[in-house]
Formats: C-alpha cells, sequence, structure tokens
C-alpha cells in the first residue's frame, strides 16, 4: 500500500513539504508548498486508501468577482465555457463555483493510484496541479485585467480539505 513516511521524505528531499495537519477523513494529510506560498493539498483519504488525492482550491478575487459581476451575461459565459475547456486539457479533476455566472472558486485535483506512485509522478502531478492553477489564473487576467488581490502583501493560505 500507500507508505506515508515515503512521501513525506519525497516532499522533503524536494524542499516542497510544509506540514502535516489533522483530517479525520485521512490517513494523513500534507500541506506542500509549491511553489513557494501556493498550497497544495496532499490527502490519503480514509475510504480510498489505495490512491493519494492532490488539490489547490483557489478563491477567486473580490476585485476580479466584481469585474466579472459588472461584465455582459455572454462574456461571463464565455469565460466559465474556457475554463472548463482549459482545465480539461490537462486531464485533471475540477470543480468551479460560479452562482450567476460569477467565478467565485475553482478547485483542481487529480489522484494518484499506489501502484503508479513513484517520486517521479508525485512531483510531476503536484507540478500539473500547480500548472492548472496559473492557466486559470492567466483567463481571468485576459478577460478582466491584472488587479492588485493583495495591496499588503499579506499571504493568505487555504488548504482544500482541512
Amino acid at each position: 500500500m500507500i507508505n506515508e513516511k515515503q512521501i513525506q521524505d519525497w516532499l522533503v528531499e524536494e524542499g516542497i513539504y510544509k506540514e502535516k495537519i489533522h483530517d479525520e477523513h485521512a490517513n494523513f494529510h500534507f500541506i506542500v508548498n509549491y511553489p513557494e506560498d501556493n498550497v497544495i493539498d496532499l490527502v490519503q483519504v480514509k475510504s480510498k486508501e489505495d490512491s493519494i488525492i492532490l488539490g489547490c482550491g483557489t478563491m477567486v478575487s473580490p476585485e476580479h468577482q466584481e469585474l466579472i459581476k459588472n461584465s455582459p451575461k455572454s462574456k461571463q459565459d464565455k469565460l466559465i465555457w474556457e475554463f472548463k475547456s482549459t482545465i480539461n486539457k490537462f486531464l485533471v479533476d475540477f470543480q468551479l463555483e460560479h452562482p450567476n455566472n460569477i467565478m467565485q472558486l475553482f478547485v483542481i485535483t487529480d489522484q494518484i493510484f499506489f501502484d503508479g506512485l513513484n517520486k517521479n509522478a508525485l512531483i510531476f502531478n503536484i507540478k500539473k496541479i500547480f500548472k492548472v492553477k496559473i492557466q486559470c489564473m492567466l483567463l481571468l487576467e485576459k478577460y478582466f485585467g491584472i488587479v492588485d488581490e493583495n495591496p499588503n502583501n499579506k499571504i493568505e493560505e487555504n488548504t482544500m480539505f482541512g
């Protein structure tokens, strides 16, 4: 089965292990810091002991939400369609929260089964999750420009499953 210590060792070796957190639904739950100041969850769910799940949830900034809200419905529809189309190309699972066509949150997940789990697969999938997140952020900037989401340069971290 999956060796928790081996996974933790790989994350430490690559300098991306942040912490282990308590999660009553998981055998283990690590917070990965890849790249610096970006949180990715790595979870081995109790009900799915033959795999690990990697995930990253990202809240759309209030500034971008306001720009989306004030845009034509056709532009909102196009953004949501392009999000779905773009994320699908990466062969990951995702969830979009967009009530009233206002993109609020996107969650990107991927699963690695124990028979395919090695250091290369783990690091590759962590990087893939991050690349999808960046692609989504680029779509927001493409449609609505760059906004200063964090004027005080304050880092806000959210875990996905915690």
